[in-house]
């Protein structure tokens, strides 16, 4: 067997790598999508804390 035959996977090779393609990306997205939203929270609660320091502040 050699590569050409390995890449072209007997005539079904769009669909292989096609497949391939999409399960990768899922998974990447899998990972980048909980680290976006963990910065986005953080950020939010950080507005959070200054804001209300603000708050305490102007209160004394």
């Amino acid at each position: 067997m050699n590569w050409s035959e390995f890449f072209n996977m007997g005539g079904y090779a769009f669909f292989v790598w096609t497949s391939y393609g999409l399960t990768l990306f899922v998974i990447v997205a899998n990972i980048v999508s909980p680290i976006l939203q963990r910065k986005k929270v953080i950020s939010r609660i950080k507005r959070a804390i200054k804001r209300e320091n603000i708050e305490l502040a102007n209160q004394k």
